[in-house]
């Protein structure tokens, strides 16, 4: 199976609470998890993205995020204290250009000795478009046509050199790009850097299945992860692609204890740190989207209809049709008894493995084994701890059993990944 890290404190999963958290600024706190991961014989570290701090209720959501250093940035400086281990960063197609972003990525390959990674994402808000020249300009329908382009392109220009070390003329012409030149970076020690796709929609799959090597997503159930594999595996043939050319990893947790009921106690503390009584009403009000601080968190849910097209929450996209969302969440309240805290607690949770080390390692193993995943992205809910557990308890059993590696065997990225190095097509 692949591992990867991602980096936590973006986001309102991580508890900040807990006096074993640090910043998610400092440097060490990247060096830390990253080094971690990389003792530990991870693919990959990952890291988030956000163009603009998220708002709710016209301020600062600072629950949710208080600050993101810009990606490159952090893994530049990674690719000096780590050896093997592969530097994935999120950069948005929308507000960038090709050749800035191809050179950017390619530069960090070569100081990695090719480790980097660039996990595509896009936006088509105009929100987050006011922190740019153009603004909210691109219809979201148009995004991936966007994106689908703009990989493309910044692999014409990865090709514009030879494996051997010449530079030839680039140029692109169609209808989101045309750029021409001499690119200014050599050839990619992996020949191309890998490329990740975030997303679970129809739109994304088939993007991922047309361009991406990995393809980050999340489900919540065994069942669930087999329908989703199938379904973007059997998406590759009409691309010329073989299976094993995208590798899918869900974003998971995991929460360890010395056995399975102390595991289970672990993770209900955490997920009621998570979703503090602050936090319940704030993630109620994204779906109701309206102002719900008179409702108490341990009463019942909201006796109100949810208001369509609310802009309560700038800077995060609403997923699905809200009344269908209420109504799910008052059914799953009245059966279990559940207060608006609680229904939050129970609806948010992502898919996690909760055991003892050899419980956590045997489910993981069966999630790959039933092809459910190929690996899986972990998102320890601590910064920068919170892989210690999976590391010195569950590794060392998948290692032991022949699913998870002992050590390295390539360099790069793509050889962790067992990932072929493109053709060049110059």
């Amino acid at each position: 199976m692949h591992l990867a890290a991602h980096f936590p404190g973006v986001n309102n999963t991580t508890v900040w609470a807990d006096p074993r958290s640090r910043s998610q600024i400092d440097f060490s706190s990247f060096d830390q998890l990253a080094r971690t991961a990389e003792r530990g014989k991870f693919d990959f570290f990952f890291l988030a993205e956000g163009l603009r701090l998220r708002e709710h209720n016209g301020r600062i959501h600072d629950l949710d995020v208080v600050g993101r250093p810009e990606s490159l940035t952090v893994l530049n400086a990674l690719a000096a204290v780590t050896e093997r281990l592969g530097l994935a960063a999120t950069v948005n197609a929308t507000f960038n250009e090709p050749y800035e972003l191809a050179r950017r990525i390619a530069t960090l390959d070569h100081l990695s000795g090719g480790r980097a990674a660039w996990n595509v994402v896009t936006s088509s808000d105009a929100f987050t478009g006011e922190n740019f020249r153009r603004g909210g300009y691109l219809d979201r329908a148009d995004r991936y046509t966007r994106a689908a382009e703009f990989v493309a392109t910044a692999r014409e220009l990865w090709d514009s050199w030879t494996p051997d070390g010449v530079s030839r003329p680039f140029a692109h012409e169609g209808p989101q790009f045309t750029v021409s030149g001499e690119f200014t970076v050599p050839r990619s020690p992996q020949g191309h850097p890998v490329v990740i796709q975030a997303g679970d929609s129809g739109e994304g799959r088939e993007f991922a299945a047309s361009t991406a090597d990995i393809i980050f997503t999340r489900h919540g159930t065994l069942e669930a992860g087999r329908d989703f594999y199938a379904d973007v595996k059997g998406r590759l043939a009409a691309y010329g692609r073989e299976p094993d050319s995208l590798k899918i990893m869900p974003g998971v947790t995991v929460v360890v204890g010395d056995n399975d009921a102390e595991a289970q106690e672990k993770a209900a503390e955490i997920r009621r740190q998570q979703v503090s009584p602050q936090n319940a009403i704030l993630a109620a009000e994204q779906i109701w989207g309206t102002d719900l601080s008179a409702y108490d968190p341990d009463g019942p849910l909201p006796d109100i209809d949810p208001v369509p097209d609310s802009e309560i929450t700038q800077g995060r996209v609403r997923h699905g049709d809200p009344f269908a969302v209420v109504a799910r969440w008052r059914a799953l309240a009245e059966a279990k008894g559940l207060s608006l805290r609680g229904t939050v607690i129970e609806t948010t949770t992502r898919q996690s493995f909760i055991g003892s080390p050899r419980t956590v390692a045997a489910e993981l193993t069966a999630f790959v084994d039933q092809r459910a995943a190929d690996g899986f992205i972990l998102v320890p809910h601590l910064t920068p701890g919170g892989l210690d557990d999976v590391v010195d308890r569950v590794v060392p059993l998948l290692q032991e059993s022949g699913a998870f590696r002992s050590e390295y065997t390539g360099s790069t990225l793509r050889s962790h990944l067992g990932l072929p190095e493109p053709v060049w097509k110059g």
